[in-house]
């Protein structure tokens, strides 16, 4: 093959680090309010601090040569390494790699949240795909080409806007009394839309840079207005982004620092829309209802898949922690079955969600009309419903194999009291081979994962994070084979029925799969084990 014809390699565009990311936060001005105030500047906030410095990491760790296989992908059709959190995905490798990635910066940040960006720019590349299909025509493609190319150029961080305030649950869009429990249009012109509303849940809002505006929802023909999705910087005139602490920066906590979010944290916003101007070409689609379905069911897919990711590092983190305080408490869960066996569980539940989301990885499915990989929505929702509800499980056992010291430490105050400390750290001992002050770190640490407002916290997001359990078992109803198992059975008993189209209990049915390649191709990629680092993280 002659130089010629060979590919040109690819190019990688310009990554930001941590602290060049701080520092584009400067650049934007956008309105927001946290317990009350204004803040002046999102990067230097102490409240949203923890938030900050989780979205920091994400861009340091894509930084680290080692991590590059799960922190960076090559964009096809430009030919260019982007971010994993900002790429489109071409491959079920993609999608594992992505699946790696998350839980790997979950591992140390709790919630990396950058990662929803990914899952947005999937659902909207999937959706301005079948709208474009439908009308012969290339107008939406073109439109969302160019700003998925513009954002990995600039390696912007995406928040999502999705879940609107809703109003009185039990009406569509168009029959609120107020209409700006939702986002809709509320005026077109040759430049572009205007849109008003409201967005509930915003994760990261303050310290994103842009703002992906979404229907949370299926619409109606009378929900025209309502099916409308954009993008627009987070500090556009007639923004107000009205957002929660991020962690627990600076509290003083009765028992003792918050060792793990005082550092990483997540804020949400409640997002008002007032008039906010949006030009044409940050406008995906406005008033396209009948293809609402297309994007509010492939991003949550996609983020789902994403979430069993994000709970597996959190799960890493209980795990490690649950060991630790094991060892500091002078027990060898290998000689104790009364520690082992609820630590195995712990792994059990951990490692089997997350073994749900690599099976929605291999199984994934190229959309016909975007090009792009799907997770498979079985294994994604099994995954996330087991996580939502296991959540509370991973609680229970790491309390469990920690003991009841995990809450009733006395202060850390007392560390540092002459009256007391030498005492203490005298009875509180128990592994002679442990320093007390790592024992009662440990035991903090734990407490602040599980037992105080952060542990409520992480439980609650990860019950409803990316839909409610009753959105995920719809979905596995919906998309589960049961019409196979149906007709394995009938065969089985020799009933000799035939395919019925309008059977309701036989709807559904799969043939085998393979790989699509055969199983024993030479050279067949597998996942294979990064390098171990053996540099020192920094602080």
């Amino acid at each position: 093959m002659s130089a010629s014809s060979q590919a040109v390699p690819a190019s990688k565009v310009k990554l930001m680090s941590g602290e060049a990311y701080r520092e584009s936060l400067r650049r934007y001005k956008p309105r927001v309010f946290v317990d009350g105030r204004e803040v002046g500047s999102v990067a230097d906030e102490p409240a949203l601090r923890p938030g900050v410095n989780a979205l920091a990491f994400t861009y340091d760790y894509a930084l680290r040569p080692e991590l590059e296989p799960i922190a960076l992908a090559t964009q096809h059709s430009r030919n260019r390494v982007v971010a994993r959190m900002l790429h489109v995905n071409e491959s079920a490798g993609d999608l594992l790699n992505k699946l790696e990635a998350v839980r790997v910066l979950c591992q140390e940040t709790g919630c990396a949240q950058r990662y929803l960006a990914h899952d947005a720019l999937n659902g909207i590349h999937q959706a301005v795909a079948h709208i474009d299909d439908a009308r012969g025509s290339t107008e939406h493609r073109t439109r969302f080409a160019a700003y998925l190319a513009d954002v990995q150029e600039r390696d912007l961080s995406l928040g999502v806007a999705m879940t609107d305030a809703k109003g009185d649950r039990s009406k569509k869009p168009h029959q609120q009394a107020k209409p700006d429990t939702y986002v809709h249009v509320v005026e077109k012109n040759a430049k572009g839309i205007v849109i008003s509303g409201t967005k509930a849940i915003v994760t990261g809002g303050p310290y994103m840079h842009e703002l992906l505006v979404m229907p949370s929802r299926n619409m109606g023909r009378e929900d025209e207005a309502f099916a409308v999705c954009c993008a627009v910087p987070v500090d556009a005139p007639g923004i107000t982004l009205v957002a929660r602490p991020a962690g627990r920066p600076g509290e003083k906590l009765e028992h003792g620092d918050a060792l793990f979010s005082r550092k990483y944290g997540q804020s949400t916003a409640v997002v008002l829309f007032d008039r906010v101007f949006v030009p044409w070409e940050r406008v995906f689609y406005a008033g396209e209802w009948e293809h609402s379905q297309v994007l509010t069911y492939s991003y949550a897919t996609h983020h789902r898949h994403s979430c069993i990711a994000a709970r597996a590092g959190f799960g890493d983190l209980l795990i490690g922690a649950g060991a630790l305080m094991c060892e500091a408490n002078g027990l060898d869960p290998a000689q104790k079955a009364n520690l082992r066996d609820p630590m195995v569980e712990l792994i059990k539940i951990t490692e089997g969600f997350y073994a749900c989301g690599v099976a929605a990885s291999v199984y994934a499915t190229r959309d016909e009309h975007s090009g792009s990989f799907m997770p498979e929505p079985v294994f994604a929702n099994i995954g996330k419903l087991l996580l939502a509800t296991q959540i509370y499980d991973m609680h229970r056992i790491a309390h469990e194999v920690s003991g009841g010291l995990i809450v009733a430490l006395p202060g850390p105050d007392e560390d540092h009291n002459p009256e007391t400390a030498a005492r203490l750290s005298e009875v509180l001992q128990a592994n002679t081979s442990i320093p007390y002050e790592q024992r009662i770190q440990t035991a903090r640490f734990i407490e602040d994962l599980t037992a105080s407002y952060q542990g409520g916290w992480y439980s609650v997001i990860s019950l409803h994070g990316g839909g409610s359990p009753a959105a995920m078992k719809q979905e596995i109803w919906r998309n589960y084979p049961v019409g196979s198992k149906v007709e394995l059975v009938e065969r089985l008993l020799e009933r000799g029925v035939l395919h019925d189209e309008q059977r309701a209990i036989t709807k559904n049915r799969q043939p085998g799969r393979c790989c699509d390649v055969g199983c024993t191709t030479p050279g067949q990629p597998v996942m294979v084990a990064l390098p171990v680092s053996t540099k020192a993280r920094p602080g």
